[in-house]
Protein backbone atom coordinates (compact mmCIF):
# COMPACT_ATOMS: atom_id res chain seq x y z
CA UNK A 1 0.00 0.00 0.00
CA UNK A 2 1.06 3.33 -1.14
CA UNK A 3 0.35 6.55 1.12
CA UNK A 4 0.38 9.84 -0.85
CA UNK A 5 0.02 13.60 0.10
CA UNK A 6 -2.31 15.37 -1.69
CA UNK A 7 -2.90 19.37 -2.03
CA UNK A 8 -6.50 19.92 -3.26
CA UNK A 9 -8.39 23.07 -3.93
CA UNK A 10 -11.89 22.77 -4.31
CA UNK A 11 -14.95 25.42 -5.12
CA UNK A 12 -18.45 25.03 -4.34
CA UNK A 13 -21.09 27.04 -5.54
CA UNK A 14 -22.64 28.03 -2.33
CA UNK A 15 -19.91 28.27 0.49
CA UNK A 16 -19.88 31.34 2.79
CA UNK A 17 -16.64 32.53 2.76
CA UNK A 18 -15.95 30.95 -0.41
CA UNK A 19 -18.30 33.96 -1.99
CA UNK A 20 -16.71 36.40 0.49
CA UNK A 21 -13.22 35.95 0.07
CA UNK A 22 -14.46 36.27 -3.97
CA UNK A 23 -15.93 39.47 -3.42
CA UNK A 24 -13.05 40.35 -1.25
CA UNK A 25 -9.78 39.05 -2.95
CA UNK A 26 -7.75 40.53 -0.03
CA UNK A 27 -9.40 37.98 2.68
CA UNK A 28 -7.86 34.85 3.86
CA UNK A 29 -9.71 32.24 6.06
CA UNK A 30 -7.51 29.54 8.19
CA UNK A 31 -9.89 27.05 9.74
CA UNK A 32 -9.52 24.20 12.56
CA UNK A 33 -12.27 21.99 13.62
CA UNK A 34 -12.06 19.83 16.72
CA UNK A 35 -15.20 18.34 15.50
CA UNK A 36 -17.11 20.10 18.47
CA UNK A 37 -16.13 23.67 17.30
CA UNK A 38 -14.78 25.42 14.28
CA UNK A 39 -12.19 28.05 14.63
CA UNK A 40 -11.56 30.85 12.04
CA UNK A 41 -8.80 33.06 11.95
CA UNK A 42 -10.22 35.83 9.15
CA UNK A 43 -7.03 37.94 7.59
CA UNK A 44 -8.15 40.88 5.25
CA UNK A 45 -4.89 42.54 3.69
CA UNK A 46 -6.61 45.87 2.58
CA UNK A 47 -7.62 47.98 5.04
CA UNK A 48 -10.47 49.24 3.53
CA UNK A 49 -12.26 46.09 2.77
CA UNK A 50 -11.74 45.14 6.58
CA UNK A 51 -15.14 46.92 8.09
CA UNK A 52 -16.86 45.63 4.75
CA UNK A 53 -15.52 41.94 5.53
CA UNK A 54 -16.88 42.91 9.00
CA UNK A 55 -20.07 43.73 8.91
CA UNK A 56 -20.78 40.56 6.40
CA UNK A 57 -19.44 38.49 9.22
CA UNK A 58 -21.38 40.01 11.93
CA UNK A 59 -24.89 39.35 10.01
CA UNK A 60 -24.48 36.00 9.67
CA UNK A 61 -26.79 34.20 12.10
CA UNK A 62 -24.26 31.32 13.51
CA UNK A 63 -20.83 32.75 13.62
CA UNK A 64 -19.78 34.54 16.98
CA UNK A 65 -16.30 37.03 16.91
CA UNK A 66 -14.07 35.98 19.91
CA UNK A 67 -11.75 38.52 19.59
CA UNK A 68 -11.14 41.54 17.00
CA UNK A 69 -6.97 42.47 17.10
CA UNK A 70 -6.77 45.96 16.91
CA UNK A 71 -4.87 46.18 13.63
CA UNK A 72 -7.99 46.41 11.73
CA UNK A 73 -6.71 43.06 9.54
CA UNK A 74 -7.62 40.28 11.77
CA UNK A 75 -10.46 38.86 14.07
CA UNK A 76 -10.65 35.33 15.37
CA UNK A 77 -13.88 33.72 14.84
CA UNK A 78 -15.61 30.65 16.83
CA UNK A 79 -18.59 28.67 15.35
CA UNK A 80 -20.46 27.82 18.20
CA UNK A 81 -20.78 24.20 16.34
CA UNK A 82 -19.22 21.93 13.81
CA UNK A 83 -19.92 23.02 10.67
CA UNK A 84 -17.91 20.52 9.02
CA UNK A 85 -19.77 17.35 9.63
CA UNK A 86 -22.87 18.95 7.87
CA UNK A 87 -23.42 16.59 4.52
CA UNK A 88 -22.76 18.72 2.25
CA UNK A 89 -19.34 20.05 3.67
CA UNK A 90 -15.56 18.55 1.93
CA UNK A 91 -14.39 17.55 5.53
CA UNK A 92 -17.56 15.76 6.31
CA UNK A 93 -16.78 13.24 2.96
CA UNK A 94 -12.92 13.95 3.55
CA UNK A 95 -13.93 11.83 7.43
CA UNK A 96 -16.03 9.45 6.03
CA UNK A 97 -13.41 7.91 3.85
CA UNK A 98 -9.41 6.83 5.09
CA UNK A 99 -8.18 10.61 4.38
CA UNK A 100 -6.65 12.72 6.58
CA UNK A 101 -7.51 15.93 6.57
CA UNK A 102 -4.70 18.22 7.85
CA UNK A 103 -5.76 21.63 9.01
CA UNK A 104 -5.74 24.28 8.91
CA UNK A 105 -7.96 24.46 5.96
CA UNK A 106 -7.37 27.87 3.68
CA UNK A 107 -10.18 29.96 1.76
CA UNK A 108 -8.74 32.46 -0.64
CA UNK A 109 -10.24 33.69 -3.87
CA UNK A 110 -13.43 31.20 -3.84
CA UNK A 111 -11.36 28.44 -3.37
CA UNK A 112 -10.94 26.17 -0.35
CA UNK A 113 -8.04 24.38 0.17
CA UNK A 114 -6.82 21.18 1.54
CA UNK A 115 -4.18 18.99 2.72
CA UNK A 116 -4.83 15.26 3.19
CA UNK A 117 -2.86 11.88 3.84
CA UNK A 118 -4.29 9.38 1.89
CA UNK A 119 -4.27 5.75 2.75
CA UNK A 120 -5.91 4.10 -0.62
CA UNK A 121 -6.08 5.07 -3.92
CA UNK A 122 -9.33 4.08 -4.22
CA UNK A 123 -10.53 6.56 -1.10
CA UNK A 124 -9.26 9.63 -2.92
CA UNK A 125 -11.64 8.21 -6.58
CA UNK A 126 -14.24 8.46 -4.04
CA UNK A 127 -13.57 11.58 -2.76
CA UNK A 128 -13.44 13.33 -6.09
CA UNK A 129 -16.94 10.93 -7.49
CA UNK A 130 -18.52 13.18 -4.58
CA UNK A 131 -17.18 16.15 -5.79
CA UNK A 132 -18.24 15.61 -9.21
CA UNK A 133 -22.07 14.29 -7.69
CA UNK A 134 -22.84 17.22 -5.44
CA UNK A 135 -21.29 19.86 -8.36
CA UNK A 136 -17.58 21.09 -6.53
CA UNK A 137 -14.94 22.04 -8.90
CA UNK A 138 -11.45 21.01 -8.10
CA UNK A 139 -7.69 20.78 -8.87
CA UNK A 140 -5.48 18.34 -7.14
CA UNK A 141 -2.15 20.73 -6.89
CA UNK A 142 0.17 17.88 -6.05
CA UNK A 143 0.12 14.51 -5.32
CA UNK A 144 3.39 12.89 -3.82
CA UNK A 145 4.49 9.45 -2.33
CA UNK A 146 4.26 9.38 1.51
CA UNK A 147 7.90 9.47 2.21
CA UNK A 148 7.96 9.71 6.06
CA UNK A 149 8.92 13.20 6.12
CA UNK A 150 5.22 14.40 6.82
CA UNK A 151 5.09 12.68 9.97
CA UNK A 152 7.16 14.91 11.61
CA UNK A 153 5.10 17.48 11.01
CA UNK A 154 1.46 15.43 12.04
CA UNK A 155 3.35 15.46 15.12
CA UNK A 156 4.36 18.47 16.14
CA UNK A 157 1.32 18.39 18.96
CA UNK A 158 0.57 21.77 21.06
CA UNK A 159 1.29 20.19 23.85
CA UNK A 160 4.85 19.51 22.38
CA UNK A 161 4.95 23.25 22.03
CA UNK A 162 3.06 24.76 25.22
CA UNK A 163 3.25 22.65 27.84
CA UNK A 164 5.90 24.05 28.87
CA UNK A 165 4.54 27.57 29.32
CA UNK A 166 2.82 28.87 32.13
CA UNK A 167 -0.49 30.64 31.90
CA UNK A 168 1.26 34.32 32.46
CA UNK A 169 3.72 33.63 29.10
CA UNK A 170 1.16 32.43 26.73
CA UNK A 171 -0.62 35.69 27.89
CA UNK A 172 2.47 37.79 27.72
CA UNK A 173 3.09 36.17 23.91
CA UNK A 174 -0.57 36.44 23.07
CA UNK A 175 -0.63 40.37 24.07
CA UNK A 176 2.19 40.96 22.20
CA UNK A 177 0.60 39.75 19.21
CA UNK A 178 -2.24 41.28 19.66
CA UNK A 179 -0.40 44.75 19.48
CA UNK A 180 1.08 44.06 16.75
CA UNK A 181 4.79 43.28 18.75
CA UNK A 182 5.82 40.64 16.17
CA UNK A 183 4.79 42.96 13.08
CA UNK A 184 7.57 44.64 10.98
CA UNK A 185 8.17 47.05 11.61
CA UNK A 186 6.67 47.02 15.05
CA UNK A 187 3.45 48.69 16.17
CA UNK A 188 4.21 48.80 19.38
CA UNK A 189 7.57 47.75 22.01
CA UNK A 190 7.61 46.47 25.03
CA UNK A 191 7.13 49.57 26.87
CA UNK A 192 4.12 50.47 25.54
CA UNK A 193 2.43 47.64 25.30
CA UNK A 194 3.17 47.47 29.03
CA UNK A 195 1.43 50.70 29.36
CA UNK A 196 -1.52 50.06 27.41
CA UNK A 197 -2.48 46.85 29.61
CA UNK A 198 -1.10 48.90 32.77
CA UNK A 199 1.08 46.20 34.15
CA UNK A 200 4.82 46.41 34.65
CA UNK A 201 7.38 46.74 31.83
CA UNK A 202 9.30 44.26 33.72
CA UNK A 203 7.76 42.12 34.73
CA UNK A 204 5.51 41.65 30.88
CA UNK A 205 9.19 41.56 29.41
CA UNK A 206 10.11 38.55 31.70
CA UNK A 207 7.65 36.93 31.21
CA UNK A 208 7.61 37.55 27.29
CA UNK A 209 11.31 36.64 27.12
CA UNK A 210 10.59 33.47 28.81
CA UNK A 211 8.14 32.20 26.70
CA UNK A 212 9.76 33.56 23.64
CA UNK A 213 13.13 30.85 24.75
CA UNK A 214 10.66 28.15 25.57
CA UNK A 215 8.88 28.16 22.09
CA UNK A 216 12.27 28.26 20.51
CA UNK A 217 13.76 25.41 22.46
CA UNK A 218 10.42 23.41 21.44
CA UNK A 219 11.12 24.16 17.67
CA UNK A 220 14.48 23.74 17.20
CA UNK A 221 14.12 19.66 17.08
CA UNK A 222 11.38 20.07 14.91
CA UNK A 223 13.40 23.07 12.62
CA UNK A 224 16.21 20.38 12.32
CA UNK A 225 14.46 18.13 10.81
CA UNK A 226 12.60 19.97 8.44
CA UNK A 227 15.87 21.59 7.45
CA UNK A 228 17.54 18.53 6.76
CA UNK A 229 14.79 17.50 4.00
CA UNK A 230 15.70 18.49 0.49
CA UNK A 231 15.03 21.48 -0.88
CA UNK A 232 12.25 20.48 -3.30
CA UNK A 233 10.79 18.55 -0.68
CA UNK A 234 10.14 21.55 1.46
CA UNK A 235 8.96 23.74 -1.14
CA UNK A 236 6.54 20.73 -2.19
CA UNK A 237 4.72 20.99 1.46
CA UNK A 238 3.09 24.40 0.89
CA UNK A 239 -0.70 23.67 -0.05
CA UNK A 240 -0.42 26.08 -2.07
Amino acid sequence: MTLHEVAIKVAQPKSFFGDLTRRFPSMSVYIWCNRENDVLEVIVRNPEDYPLVLTEIQKHPTIGVIEEISDNRRVYLSLHECHCMKQDTIVRHIGELDILNIFPNIVENGWSYHRLIVLRHKDLEELLRRFEYWDWTYKIIRKTPFDGFIASAITLTTDALFSGLTDRQMDALLTAHKHGYYNLPRDLDVQAIAAKENVSRTTFQEHLKKAENKLVAALVPHMKLFKHAPLARRRSLRVK
